[in-house]
């Protein structure tokens, strides 16, 4: 309501002019408003005690100076709000106009920061999914994994990643990550880097009939890992981000795992050592990073991966594409996303072999099943109304001061392909996978996420499926 009333009297100064003792008419014919445009004057902060306004600046897109035609003030404000928001440094954030005059106008960015250094604990299971292990494993608490990571995503007000992730269980790990997104005054270069340990009790060493075999051995771990990366960032404009990234990669399975896949690692070999080049270009033009509603995003990456041991080389390139609309000023919204891989050369070990079904590749309803292959594309599509947009205020917490909350119920069709050379008893290779459903989407602060999905697939199975990350 405020926005609005210094927005109409805006517009009334801009068309009747304002002046302290001058006939009306002068001041128009001396206003820049003829051209119907306010001149910031200043940008004052407030709320971040810690978070530099620098980087506030740097994800912006006004500057002080700047003139703004006067139908796009309320634009300007929301998208400067979502951007600020998308940065996850902060719980609330409200952008307001102050009036200097008919030509001048001050904006007051106002922000609630997030508790930065939080102890995340999390409990995760060793299978590929919740619904995995909640139907083929009988939900065992002992096939668990418990962890506790220590972050701190603002260490010194710059934006600067400091993260300790510690997990036992059926995988015992370890790992330091830093990141410094800006490096220069400029706030276009960055630099990062991380390591990592980590021992597997339990290891899916080979496909049979789109299911992961497993085995595990009390007392002697199947498979250790350790890895070292370092990475540069660019970031020439707000939307749009380079990363090259360089990994020296070791890992090791048990004489079992061998024994049971020889062709787990090439060249019958029980160890693999490599060295991989990654650079990833990512131009993300949505409302909100987290879970968008409107915008575009595109991330590419380009890997090559030169064998020391257990491997000769590998290529691969990933392609992401999402298209988020809003249909007219309804509170409906569509949107389309596609992910796909392709991978050289056609001879690749096991552990390389991956298609759909792990992480986050995978066709909705598909999620009891693992098809490997060497090239694949996904296509998912989502029709969403926005059954709830509320916010919860002035909670007497200091980190959590809103709670924002809302929920999409939605219908959902998805449509994959994965191919693979030599398929074996693979029944879901080589062919047009399908699906369709209704789902609803959770999501609140600190970008907690839930999905829920109910969907039948091509095989006519029927399956409802909890996810606890975005699509």
């Amino acid at each position: 309501m405020k926005c609005l009333l210094q927005w109409i009297s805006l517009m009334i100064l801009s068309t009747v002019g304002w002046s302290q003792g001058v006939d009306s008419t002068m001041a128009i014919s001396a206003s820049p408003f003829i051209k119907n445009k306010a001149s910031i004057a200043a940008i004052h902060f407030s709320g971040n005690k810690r978070t530099k306004s620098s980087v506030m600046l740097r994800e912006m897109n006004v500057r002080v100076g700047q003139e703004i035609e006067m139908d796009s003030l309320f634009n300007c404000i929301r998208v400067n709000e979502d951007r600020l928001y998308s940065t996850s440094l902060f719980t609330d954030v409200d952008v307001d106009i102050d009036t200097l005059s008919a030509h001048s106008i001050v904006l007051q960015v106002r922000v609630k920061e997030r508790w930065y250094i939080i102890p995340e604990f999390s409990f995760d299971v060793v299978d590929r999914n919740f619904n995995v292990w909640w139907t083929e494993k009988n939900h065992d608490i002992r096939r668990s994994i418990i962890g506790v990571t220590l972050k701190h995503q603002n260490l010194l007000g710059n934006r600067e990643q400091l993260g300790v992730i510690a997990q036992i269980g059926y995988r015992q790990e370890f790992g330091i990550n830093y990141i410094v997104p800006y490096l220069d005054k400029s706030k276009k270069h960055g630099l990062g880097v991380e390591a990592e340990i980590s021992e597997n009790k339990e290891i899916f060493f080979a496909t049979d009939s789109n299911k992961l075999k497993q085995i595990r051995i009390i007392g002697m771990p199947m498979l250790r890992q350790a890895n070292v990366s370092v990475a540069y960032y660019y970031r020439p404009q707000y939307a749009t981000t380079h990363v090259l990234q360089a990994t020296y990669y070791r890992a090791a399975i048990a004489d079992t795992v061998y024994q049971l896949n020889p062709n787990y690692y090439s060249n019958g070999s029980k160890e693999m050592r490599y060295a991989a080049l990654n650079y990833r270009i990512s131009v993300n033009r949505v409302d909100n990073w987290n879970y968008p509603l409107q915008g575009s995003k595109i991330i590419g990456n380009a890997y090559s991966l030169v064998g020391f041991k257990g491997m000769d080389f590998n290529t691969y390139f990933t392609l992401e594409a999402g298209q988020f609309n809003r249909i007219a000023q309804s509170p409906w919204y569509t949107s389309i996303i596609f992910r796909g891989k392709l991978s050289f050369p056609a001879q690749q070990p096991y552990a390389l072999q991956q298609g759909m079904g792990t992480k986050y590749e995978y066709v909705r309803g598909y999620e009891m099943y693992v098809v490997d292959g060497y090239h694949f594309g996904l296509l998912r599509t989502n029709l969403k109304y926005e059954l709830l947009h509320y916010t919860i205020k002035k909670i007497p917490l200091k980190y959590l001061p809103t709670l924002p909350l809302r929920v999409y119920p939605k219908i959902i069709a998805d449509a994959g392909y994965v191919y693979h050379p030599q398929p074996g008893n693979s029944f879901l290779s080589n062919r047009l996978l399908y699906s369709a459903g209704v789902g609803l989407d959770f999501f609140t602060a600190y970008d907690f996420k839930i999905r829920i999905e109910y969907v039948i697939n091509h095989l006519g199975q029927k399956g409802l499926f909890l996810h606890i990350h975005s699509e």
